[in-house]
């Protein structure tokens, strides 16, 4: 019998929610997941993975439930003395969550790559779900703003989103080089699910790095994307203002248009099946189904049957 494989990929809270649900499946052993990179960015001289390390506190169960990042149990001393000091301290970083990003620093520094790095704090935090990197190299999400040009931690942190968003670029993507690891893990892929997640920030700047959209393309997996829309409205983040911003819907037919050259089927919410019709038109496979994951139950219920309809659909196909 032939292994099943299937990759995530995944960004933010909604990637790392349907991690999890995958963790604990019963296709836990046929997961791996890419994860983003770009909302990377340094703090107080320390390299900071944000959406890598809620995807690895999130599977190891270390991650702070009720803000849906950073470490539980968390304290500010450092945060506390450095503000005293008259630094920026916008970007909360607890004392446990320093421990990473010196750790992830200091091994940097001493030329070790970022995919290698994650695996040892994946390690750290008895992660079994393999996370993969798109690049080692650095790319950063820039967001303009009437305020000019931001990180995307200074507009989604320090702005709180609240700024309108005019354009988006992904700096350093030009160069960036594909890890072997991500192109093997997407060309041997059975099943390829786009998380719930910011399509144009999260996904969107995964698929940008050179190779990789062209290795979906060419994959012959079925892909399968999980809408982050609840009744034409996001769930956390800020994906409304950058779809509207990329000329997109605020709809099925908004994350539909991110993703249509390599799409086979799309998930969407009870609240949204009104799109069902418009979306089988497209040619598409559609499972509507309640998507908000509050809890463990839910996000293995879902993700379970996220792989189960994709594995049906597929074989129906085929047929």
């Amino acid at each position: 019998m032939t292994t099943l494989n299937i990759t995530l990929l995944a960004g933010g809270v909604g990637g790392a929610k349907a991690a999890e649900g995958l963790a604990k499946s019963h296709y836990a052993d046929s997961t791996k997941i890419i994860g983003n990179i770009a909302d990377d960015d340094e703090f107080h001289g320390l390299w900071v993975s944000p959406d890598i390390d809620t995807l690895i506190y999130s599977l190891g169960d270390q991650i702070d439930r009720q803000q849906g990042w950073g470490r539980k149990h968390e304290t500010h001393q450092v945060l506390s003395e450095l503000n005293a000091l008259g630094q920026d301290t916008w970007m909360t970083l607890g004392d446990l969550d320093l421990a990473t990003h010196i750790y992830r620093t200091n091994l940097k520094h001493q030329g070790v790559s970022a995919s290698e790095i994650t695996q040892r704090l994946a390690k750290r935090h008895g992660v079994t779900l393999p996370i993969l990197l798109p690049t080692d190299d650095v790319v950063k999400t820039r967001v303009k703003t009437p305020k000019g040009w931001l990180s995307f931690q200074e507009f989604f942190v320090r702005e709180h989103c609240q700024l309108d968003v005019i354009d988006i670029e992904y700096q350093g993507i030009k160069n960036a080089r594909p890890t072997q690891a991500a192109l093997d893990q997407i060309a041997n892929s059975d099943v390829i699910i786009i998380a719930p997640s910011n399509p144009i920030v999260s996904i969107g700047a995964i698929l940008a790095v050179p190779e990789i959209q062209q290795a979906i393309e060419h994959s012959g997996a079925y892909v399968i994307a999980v809408s982050p829309l609840i009744g034409g409205k996001t769930v956390k983040g800020p994906a409304d203002k950058m779809l509207e911003s990329a000329g997109k819907s605020i709809d099925s037919k908004g994350i539909y248009s991110c993703y249509y050259t390599f799409l086979n089927a799309m998930v969407i919410d009870e609240e949204d099946q009104q799109d069902t019709t418009w979306l089988k038109e497209q040619g598409l496979d559609v499972l509507v189904t309640p998507t908000l994951m509050k809890n463990p139950e839910e996000k293995t219920d879902l993700m379970s049957r996220v792989v189960e309809f994709a594995l049906a659909s597929q074989k129906q196909r085929a047929a």
